[in-house]
């Protein structure tokens, strides 16, 4: 009986000692804080003193009571419970130190190439050990032009999301221009249009230079495109037809290309009267009256 009580007795100290441990703690972090925070305005400081002061007190805060309770004397089994203790607190900073070896061993990337994971795009910038940097592009502006922004990713991310990359293996992206004309147009003629565009501007875009990629390519990767040249598609949507020119195009070259194949569609589609852009209509018909369009 009366060892029972004296481990009841050891339970209930150990359970107080061990709520005294975390309050200090707690207790502690808010001042070290405060003090901080009094006295650096710059927010990266800030967020540092944050993160440096969770992930020490964690660890201290497991050390110690692991020491209360497990009461281990072998310094080897010590050592252990450290790294464990290290390992949880510190888990970010660990998975990003991995994403970088990954980065170095596996390069599923690299400086220079344009990428885009977790729904942000750009070119890369710089890899460091716990995050790489790649400068923005798409967000406001369009056709994968730069915003001027530099983005910052913690290397961890390519262990839980897809990545992207617009550059490795073949360094050309397929670009589509969609040429909607009226259902009263001359659709052949409006395709004939749009053919006639793509061939005076593709040999420039040029499909040579994306063969050898492809060649290239194909050592690494499964990329098997047979057809380079460019190509016209028709479709029928709510407001009239539509012509869409497919061809290949660089990766950085998008929008300078859809703004040199839209001034070429734009002058020839002057010169005919018989083909119309189209725009979302709504046409009545009532009997015995005029059709009426708006």
């Amino acid at each position: 009986m009366s060892d029972f009580l004296t481990r009841a007795e050891n339970w209930d100290a150990r359970l107080y000692v061990t709520i005294a441990i975390v309050a200090t703690a707690i207790v502690a972090r808010f001042i070290i804080l405060r003090l901080v925070r009094r006295r650096v305005d710059d927010p990266e400081i800030w967020y540092r003193a944050q993160k440096l002061s969770s992930y020490a007190g964690t660890m201290i805060v497991l050390l110690a009571i692991a020491f209360i309770w497990l009461r281990v004397s072998n310094f080897g089994a010590w050592i252990g419970l450290a790294s464990a203790g290290i390992a949880i607190a510190l888990s970010d900073v660990l998975r990003n130190f991995a994403g970088w070896g990954y980065i170095l061993l596996r390069r599923p990337f690299k400086i220079g190439d344009r990428i885009e994971i977790n729904g942000q795009a750009g070119d890369v910038v710089d890899v460091r050990a716990q995050r790489f940097s790649i400068i923005e592009i798409r967000n406001w502006v369009d056709a994968d032009q730069s915003t001027g922004r530099l983005v910052h990713i913690p290397n961890g991310l390519l262990f839980v999301t897809h990545l992207a990359n617009f550059s490795a293996g073949f360094p050309f992206i397929w670009h589509e221009l969609p040429l909607l004309v009226t259902f009263e147009s001359d659709w052949k003629r409006a395709e004939e249009l749009m053919a006639e565009a793509l061939a005076e501007n593709a040999p420039s875009m040029a499909s040579e230079e994306a063969r050898k990629a492809i060649r290239e390519a194909a050592t690494e990767y499964r990329i098997r495109y047979t057809h380079l040249t460019p190509n016209t598609y028709v479709a029928v949507k709510d407001s009239g037809v539509m012509i869409t020119g497919r061809v290949i195009v660089p990766v950085r070259s998008r929008r300078h290309i859809d703004s040199t194949m839209w001034r070429s569609i734009l002058e020839k589609l002057d010169q005919e009267p018989n083909v119309e852009l189209a725009y979302p209509t709504v046409r009545t018909y009532l009997p015995d009256l005029k059709i009426t369009q708006t």
